[in-house]
């Protein structure tokens, strides 16, 4: 049975907050319109799936090896964005700025502890937008931020105004901890490379429970408009897969990626600072396949749970009137450039997976190479679902791009990073990454260019050759970053870890 729990919230003052929403919808407001209406009159459904720490090896983008064909058949009658971006590449910083719709700086969440309503307590939530409007709106799973596995079963770091309802699972996962193979002990479990393949049932796992539960919300609410969030765990590490998604995935198959080993030489030291020791914390290559291997096999368990609910819209012949958004908060490294996980700059951190489909749309099963970032997730359903989105959102919609995946497109997106006393901010083309670290660059400065083999191992940052292009785009990261929120921190004479070792991420 889906377990629930709380924390940093009492029942009391969810209570409050959950009636406060409720009277929300009762009261006239700026924000209330009417509820969007599809062909035949029923208002759209949202099913908002989120996965945790999913880079894009999935088989809708193309990886050779790992096998989605749940998560490829919604993007068969949806939109898949191959240039997504996150705004920060860890989770809380990334959902939150996703479910408010604004930048980091603005919401000044950068690590894991800080709430975003303690800087802009009346900022409308995206599910709060549809509760505004006469949406039951109901979490699954982690949508707002939790550690991992350390919250598993618990609120974490949730908003409850964002919500009518909310389930926390915990599966065996979470009781077998002690089962696990870690190869990074002093690290802890929620930022190390531990994996289990487990005995039992899908629906034994944390993530198989969240899907039953969010099944189970949609059969309930069929009749009447819903935005429902299933966040599901995995890919997150420590990566727990029952043991046939093991069994699937050859060892000698995966290989590991070649870089130089005098990279650092090349790149400002906050470049490399969120993999230390780099490379690869130190693990040997045996170990680190075995971790991928893990990792695959959690995304493929995930994508089974994906398919789940597809078939539950299905059987509850709720598809053609429900807008479906899958997303992942974050990439992720696996070995590239020598790093591991996320909080880098590079490509392989900050670029995510992005599905969105919609009752209506005129170009289903289209690829779009348009450069595009989370936060138009929030402009997008609202657009979609005909509602009036709150003033100030820092995203635009995404409808033009469902009708016509190579529509005009003008828009870079922006990822940034902390390294304790300074920043890493990087604007993202079709073509070129540029990183300034530091007020202007004072730290170090970064160009790649996408369309050169090299790519990133290649940083064009004092070719003169390449001046023009750089200046072009140190003019958009000083224009967004024009007044950067900076924690008050001590400096330090070498850039600060990415974050700390022992946290659950």
């Amino acid at each position: 049975m889906p377990q629930t729990g709380s924390n940093g919230f009492s029942r009391r003052g969810f209570l409050r907050a959950a009636g406060a929403g409720a009277a929300a919808v009762m009261m006239p407001s700026a924000l209330r319109t009417a509820v969007a209406a599809t062909a035949n009159g029923r208002p759209l459904n949202v099913l908002f799936i989120a996965s945790d720490d999913l880079n894009c090896c999935l088989g809708c983008y193309g990886h050779p090896l790992v096998r989605t064909p749940n998560i490829d058949r919604l993007a068969a009658r949806g939109t898949t964005f191959d240039r997504s971006y996150c705004q920060f590449p860890l989770c809380s910083p990334s959902r939150t700025s996703l479910m408010t719709g604004l930048r980091p700086d603005t919401t000044q969440v950068f690590d894991l502890a800080k709430h975003f309503r303690s800087v802009v307590p009346d900022v409308v939530t995206l599910p709060q937008m549809f509760m505004r409007n006469g949406y039951f709106s109901a979490r699954v799973g982690k949508i707002y931020h939790y550690g991992v596995p350390g919250q598993i079963g618990t609120n974490g770091l949730d908003d409850a105004p964002s919500w009518n309802q909310r389930v926390n699972p915990r599966g065996r996962d979470k009781v077998e901890e002690k089962k696990l193979t870690n190869y990074t002990p002093k690290r802890g479990l929620g930022a190390g490379l531990a994996f289990l393949a487990a005995d039992g049932t899908d629906e034994e796992q944390t993530d198989g429970i969240g899907a039953g539960a969010a099944i189970k919300l949609m059969e309930d609410r069929r009749d009447k408009p819903f935005f429902i969030g299933c966040g599901f765990y995995r890919p997150h590490c420590p990566y727990v897969a029952p043991k046939k998604y093991f069994d699937r995935i050859p060892l000698d198959a995966i290989k590991l990626p070649d870089f130089p080993r005098d990279l650092p030489k090349h790149v400002p030291a906050a470049a490399l600072a969120s993999t230390r020791p780099w490379p690869w914390f130190g693990v040997s290559e045996q170990q680190l396949r075995e971790s991928i291997r893990a990792y695959y096999a959690a995304i493929e368990f995930m994508d089974a749970q994906v398919g789940r609910l597809l078939d539950a819209l299905d059987r509850l012949k709720l598809a053609d009137r429900t807008a479906i958004v899958f997303w992942g908060d974050n990439g992720y490294h696996l070995g590239e450039l020598g790093l591991l996980m996320k909080q880098s700059d590079f490509e392989n951190s900050a670029r995510v997976p992005l599905i969105v489909s919609a009752p209506g749309q005129k170009a289903p099963g289209k690829r779009s190479t348009r450069t595009v970032e989370l936060l138009d997730i929030y402009p997008t359903l609202a657009d979609v679902c005909g509602l009036t989105p709150p003033p100030g959102l820092a995203g635009a919609s995404l409808r033009p791009l469902l009708d016509d995946a190579n529509a005009a497109w003008d828009r870079p997106a922006y990822t940034q990073v902390w390294r304790g006393s300074y920043g890493g901010y990087s604007v993202r083309t079709d073509r070129w990454r540029y990183t300034m670290w530091g007020v202007d660059g004072r730290e170090g400065e970064e160009l790649y260019d996408y369309d050169s083999p090299k790519g990133e191992l290649a940083n064009l940052a004092h070719d003169p050759a390449n001046a023009a292009t750089k200046a072009d785009l140190k003019a958009l990261a000083r224009k967004n970053w024009a007044k950067p929120y900076l924690p008050k921190r001590k400096p330090s004479a070498k850039p600060a870890p990415a974050s700390r070792p022992d946290a659950d991420e």
